[in-house]
């Protein structure tokens, strides 16, 4: 059965990493995905390719996984995936008509991210040692990451080569390759300096890694488990209850911008977001905070 797909999938592979740019992370999980559809198919005797599949076949396929228990989130991401590979094999001339094209994905409520207060963050930072230089660089890097509101793999892919620290902004590799530029402030400038200045030179550089901003004490560039680690145990340092994670400062930093009057669509640019759809995420407010408005400002309350 697998041989029957293997030659699309690994095609469609190739399409994703090419022309759409898409990291291994981010293939190896439609892989994961498009695998489950011809094993399922084995598991009903259904011996074909993707040329025959029809919708009432996904439609199975669909609700079997979801009486398994899959939830409404991974749903929309399979669904999205075999979107994405049925559409292409239909740009490829592979099939006459695309079978997914009348499914809709469940709807999903919106997840409102975990963030830090701005007095949570310092605490955060004032638990890495200075004395020590990995402490050094977990500064630099956590400034960095609160300053301009990365992702963990666009801070650990940060190169020497797109900093301009004495124009105060950085150069982002994104998602799908894409290109942005973000403001610095000058704190995270000042960690940057030092951990430049002092740390870096005396590590003995990977060949690889020799353009790579942050690195770890052997040479090479800096793992989103390590930093993942190390946010953790900071957190829990600082006795934080949340559960924080590196892209818990990217959901800060465009928080806190927006609650202090940023325009929405340069918070859209400064993170990357290919629809500002996905920034409003951040209007929230916390309801203590309206209410507190509320009671101060509304004339009916004043006395």
């Amino acid at each position: 059965m697998q041989d029957l797909w293997k030659p699309t999938f690994t095609a469609f592979a190739a399409y994703l990493k090419l022309s759409r740019g898409y990291s291994d992370h981010t293939l190896a999980a439609y892989g994961s995905d498009l695998e489950k559809l011809p094993a399922y198919l084995e598991l009903r005797n259904w011996d074909f390719g993707p040329e025959r599949i029809e919708r009432f076949h996904l439609d199975d396929f669909i609700r079997y996984l979801a009486e398994l228990g899959l939830a409404a989130r991974s749903q929309a991401r399979l669904i999205s995936a075999l979107k994405t590979y049925f559409g292409f094999l239909l740009d490829e001339g592979k099939i006459l008509a695309d079978p997914t094209e009348l499914i809709r994905a469940p709807k999903l409520g919106r997840k409102i991210p975990e963030v830090l207060t701005y007095h949570e963050i310092r605490e955060l930072l004032a638990q890495i040692d200075l004395s020590l230089d990995h402490g050094l660089r977990d500064r630099a890097l956590l400034e960095t990451l609160y300053a301009c509101g990365l992702r963990v793999s666009e801070a650990t892919s940060l190169k020497l080569t797109n900093l301009y620290l004495s124009e105060s902004f950085v150069r982002v590799t994104g998602k799908g390759n894409k290109e942005r530029i973000v403001p610095i402030g000058g704190e995270a400038i000042r960690h940057l300096e030092i951990y430049l200045e002092y740390v870096r030179p005396v590590i003995p550089i990977k060949p690889e890694a020799e353009n790579i901003v942050f690195l770890n004490r052997r040479g090479s560039q800096l793992s989103r488990v390590s930093v993942f680690t190390a946010v953790k145990k900071y957190a829990a340092a600082a006795n934080i209850k949340k559960n924080v994670s590196p892209h818990t400062f990217r959901h800060s930093f465009a928080t806190h911008l927006i609650e202090g009057g940023a325009d929405l669509r340069a918070v859209q640019e400064m993170l990357g977001h290919e629809s500002i759809l996905t920034t409003e995420i951040y209007t929230h407010l916390d309801t203590d905070f309206l209410r507190e408005t509320i009671m101060s400002y509304h004339p009916m309350n004043q006395r």
